[in-house]
């Protein structure tokens, strides 16, 4: 088990390093087919989506296709516009072919184009960024680096439990180190592109923190829908939302530091 999931995590960083450094259009249509697996996941694990595709699973699909659309036109501008767009799509399915779907189901499909489509665009709008090609790694290194120094640490002198009933495993400790492990990282990172050690390391220790939300949020949501993986399409990792949990939160954290940080 350890090899595989070795051996899908390099694979998973090769293809992490080749999308990002390539930018442009590379990485803006990987993200959308990254988003819409993770929308189909979410979708399976939220009793949105049936055995076969339905009109509801479809529309969100094309909701967060319409805001990846936007984010290529102009994100400040349309942005907002296509989200709502989004939800009103949604509506209209939930309204006119009612009682075929709950309430439940409809919150269900918006939450994915959100959750899903709009957190993961904030990669691309990173890499957009004037120094995006630096400043979209951070996003990386405090929400992998996280994981990899917290189970480092728990496993080394772990002993008081964070969040018991949610995830047993991750200690105080554990997260302490990860944060502390980010920040390093960040400054490592800007020691080798030459980039503010100091910004670097509190942007990493804050995307750290907030990468812990959402690897708990997460694990809450499977926890609520009783299954173990949202998939099993990286082997030894699960789905992509198992992968990305975190990233998905410190996607757009990195990116209004980093706007921060330029307008300084």
């Amino acid at each position: 088990m350890f090899g595989t999931r070795l051996l899908s995590g390099i694979l998973l960083v090769a293809i992490a390093l080749a999308t990002i450094i390539s930018g442009g259009y590379v990485l803006f249509f990987t993200l959308i087919a990254v988003s819409l697996i993770g929308m189909h996941e979410l979708y399976k694990a939220m009793k949105v989506k049936d055995e076969k595709f339905n009109i509801l699973e479809i529309v969100g699909y094309v909701g967060a296709i319409l805001y990846y659309v936007a984010v290529l036109l102009d994100f400040e501008r349309y942005g907002t516009l296509a989200v709502i767009l989004g939800l009103v799509l949604i509506m209209f399915v939930y309204v006119f072919l009612y009682p075929r779907f709950e309430a439940n189901q409809v919150m269900a499909a918006f939450f994915g184009i959100v959750y899903v489509a709009v957190m993961l665009s904030f990669i691309y709008l990173t890499r957009q960024l004037p120094g995006g090609v630096y400043h979209v790694w951070l996003i990386f290194l405090c929400s992998w680096g996280c994981d990899t120094c917290a189970y480092c640490v728990g496993m080394l002198i772990g002993k008081h439990k964070m969040a018991p009933v949610l995830s047993p495993k991750k200690s105080v400790e554990g997260a302490v180190g990860g944060v502390a492990g980010a920040a390093l990282l960040g400054v490592i990172y800007a020691a080798a592109t030459k980039g503010p050690m100091v910004e670097y390391a509190v942007i990493c220790a804050a995307g750290a923190l907030i990468s812990m939300v959402g690897d708990l949020a997460a694990s809450a949501i499977k926890r609520n829908q009783g299954i173990k993986d949202y998939g099993k399409l990286i082997p030894g990792h699960g789905g992509i939302l198992d992968r990305f949990d975190s990233v998905i939160f410190t996607a757009p954290v990195i990116y209004f530091l980093s706007v921060l940080m330029i307008e300084m």
